[in-house]
């Protein structure tokens, strides 16, 4: 998968700040010697905001970086810039869906595990639609159906030549809890019997029958760069969600969705429970 923007700007980050270590130099001194301040090169290497190209080729020449490093730099601070299709949407989204979109668009593979709805990648339009009816009351239904459309859009990544992998991990709660009503719900249990028999997307049912569980706290996802040092946790919270990529926290989540995968049903056993539960509708 070609990178995306978001990952450039965050491969950046990374390399410069590596590039610095290695010459043993402080923010402070690294940004005395090519004219900006500390609180800017900090930005540069957090990955936060926009980085000028000179300004990045000036500080590979100060950390003796290689021919080839300082051209690949470069190149990363000049795609940095490109804007994402979301972006040239006429009405603004929430700023917290654009920064999902913005690392979705580049993912390699997303491990979710969702313990109230279906994830939104896998979701069929009616439960879409309930499921923002019910989480942001007093929006207006042109505001919804706004809503809704990009996350259909967003499903076009599943469609790709090379699409990530997805792999879900559902509480069972979330195949029982009838969203929309009988006839949305059937729908959509079937649209995930369907999605889960692509190569690219593996689904597992966590059972009730497990009991306390490595996630008892909620919903969560973990998007895969394409190097571990870009992988991001996405945490649900009221009113939006919440990005981790330090790597402790990296690291506590991604033990807790192994022990969720080994806890939960198989593929076969999942999906058994799954057509069960959409049974029980008719």
């Amino acid at each position: 998968m070609a990178m995306g923007p978001t990952t450039r700007r965050r491969q950046l980050g990374a390399d410069l700040r590596r590039l610095r270590l290695h010459c043993g130099l402080t923010l402070e001194e690294a940004g005395a010697r090519v004219g900006v301040s500390k609180a800017t090169l900090s930005r540069y290497e957090t990955k936060e905001g926009t980085v000028k190209w000179p300004a990045v080729e000036a500080l590979c020449r100060e950390y003796k970086a290689t021919d080839e490093e300082r051209r690949t730099l470069v190149e990363l601070a000049k795609g940095a810039r490109v804007q994402g299709w979301w972006q040239s949407l006429a009405d603004p989204i929430p700023e917290s869906m654009n920064a999902m979109l913005t690392l979705e668009d580049e993912v390699i593979r997303e491990d979710h595990y969702a313990s109230v709805y279906v994830p939104g990648l896998l979701q069929t339009r009616a439960y879409a639609e309930a499921v923002h009816r019910a989480s942001e009351m007093r929006c207006t239904d042109q505001e919804v159906a706004h809503m809704v459309d990009i996350r259909m859009t967003r499903q076009e990544l599943l469609l790709r030549d090379e699409p990530p992998h997805i792999w879900v991990v559902l509480d069972e709660a979330v195949i029982r809890r009838r969203v929309g009503g009988t006839m949305t719900m059937r729908t959509q249990l079937q649209h995930l019997l369907d999605q889960a028999r692509a190569p690219h997307i593996t689904v597992q049912v966590l059972p009730f029958a497990t009991g306390a569980h490595a996630a008892a706290v909620g919903s969560f996802l973990i998007l895969g760069g394409s190097s571990p040092d870009l992988d991001v946790v996405y945490v649900d919270i009221l009113g939006g969600g919440l990005f981790m990529e330090k790597q402790q926290e990296l690291d506590r989540y991604k033990l807790a969705f192994e022990y969720l995968r080994a806890q939960a049903l198989d593929i076969e056993a999942s999906a058994a429970v799954i057509e069960e539960a959409q049974r029980e509708l008719w």
